[in-house]
């Protein structure tokens, strides 16, 4: 039987994306990147619903356009990366702090695991408000 699951998903998110900045989880209840989080994982869900996309088990890209006034980036791009990646990856491995807090945005993952990624890209687009595109797709085994 032939495989029909997407390998890839884009989706947009108004606002600014989470970063990882320190020590603390950025799913920990109350972090100061929790409103941003909470944005990314809803996008994502509701990405994911729209299309049928289930997480992907093997080699990943992960692609983020950031579009902001010019002059007006608030973050690094491996901080910003850094933040999108750690949503968008399960959940369920970070099993030191609480999650309940997330209700049912705990269970949104577009793949497994940080480990997966093979390739990264970011790249800056001008524009009068903050917003972001999240592309994350599959790659050949090997690379």
């Amino acid at each position: 039987m032939q495989d029909t699951r997407a390998l890839a998903l884009t989706f947009e998110v108004s606002g600014l994306p989470p970063v990882k900045t320190e020590a603390l989880s950025i799913f920990a209840a109350g972090h100061r990147q929790a409103t941003r989080v909470r944005t990314l994982l809803q996008a994502a869900l509701a990405a994911a619903q729209r299309t049928g996309w289930t997480p992907l088990p093997g080699p990943i890209e992960v692609d983020l356009v950031l579009r902001c006034p010019p002059g007006h980036r608030t973050s690094d791009a491996s901080t910003l990366l850094g933040g999108v990646c750690a949503v968008l990856q399960d959940k369920k491995r970070v099993s030191t702090i609480g999650l309940a807090h997330l209700g049912v945005l705990v269970d949104v993952a577009l793949y497994d695991d940080d480990r997966q990624i093979r390739r990264l890209s970011y790249h800056e687009e001008p524009a009068e408000d903050f917003s972001y595109q999240v592309r994350v797709s599959a790659v050949p085994d090997g690379v």
